[in-house]
């Protein structure tokens, strides 16, 4: 078949953008080659891989999914179904914790549930002097974190398996980072597009989305060093009720941080420990 065939038939089912990037993903090119081989026709094995594939997004599948991969700060990274897919609001924490450390520091950080590796892979490029341990109570999604420090030749990142702090008994971080679960419970959105194919647990806590922020704020004091930060992203309209955590947990300097689309998206604060 004819490529730009196929692309108008899937575009008529999933969209252009994603018709587009599944292609060109299956056959290892850039958008720019469509331009000048669209007229090209294609074996009939890879039209029905292609295929295949549209018939899994056309049900909702994410793209992330389909391909097994999603780019995220500077990386390439590898995600499954046992895995968040990295997204681009994500990338302000990253941003906020490179901003407290000069890139020289050998500082210690702590990623809390880091399913695909995505923000401590990031810092870790960033910084190589730092020593970034990293937990999950998935043991696939560490696989995945794993492979992707790998492919990546990253080797200042230590993976963990277990739930929040457990395996970090007795530790403490200059800075801790967690994208934590902080979808509620009841909310529609969890049935709809592709977070009905993520992992429910890294997407929904407790009834008003707040259980698993609330753990990790009251925790973070025992695995802090005297100055160090913690950093939490969370959704769009839960910065005041992170930021009464953080108050109430004896920290100092909390504020919240708006994502590019202007909406709350990250609070931290500082741990000064008390005498």
């Amino acid at each position: 078949m004819q490529i730009a065939e196929l692309l108008r038939t899937a575009a008529a089912q999933i969209g252009r953008e994603d018709a587009e990037h599944l292609l060109l993903h299956l056959l290892g090119k850039p958008r720019s080659w469509l331009f000048a081989h669209d007229n090209e026709m294609l074996d009939k094995p890879l039209v029905e891989t292609f295929q295949a594939w549209l018939t899994r997004r056309a049900v909702g599948e994410p793209v992330a999914y389909i391909t097994g991969e999603r780019g995220f700060w500077t990386l390439n990274l590898n995600v499954s179904p046992a895995t968040l897919i990295p997204r681009p609001e994500t990338e302000l924490l990253v941003e906020l914790a490179l901003a407290r450390w000069p890139r020289e520091a050998a500082f210690s950080v702590a990623d809390l549930g880091t399913g695909s590796g995505a923000i401590a892979l990031a810092v870790a490029s960033e910084r190589p002097a730092a020593h970034i341990i990293a937990t999950d109570a998935s043991a696939a999604a560490l696989q995945v974190a794993r492979d992707n420090a790998q492919n990546h030749a990253i080797g200042n990142v230590e993976f963990r398996h277990g739930h929040w702090y457990a395996p970090l008994a007795g530790e403490r971080f200059d800075l801790i980072l967690s994208n934590p679960p902080y979808i509620e419970e009841g909310d529609a959105h969890l049935a709809q597009g592709d977070l009905r194919f993520e992992p429910r647990t890294a997407l929904a806590s407790g009834m008003d989305g707040l259980h698993d922020l609330r753990h990790i704020v009251a925790l973070a004091p025992a695995h802090l060093k005297a100055g160090g930060w913690l950093l939490l992203e969370h959704g769009w309209q839960q910065g005041a009720a992170v930021r009464a955590l953080l108050d109430a947990a004896g920290f100092s300097e909390v504020c919240s941080v708006r994502d590019l689309e202007n909406r709350e998206r990250v609070s931290l604060g500082r741990w000064q420990r008390k005498q």
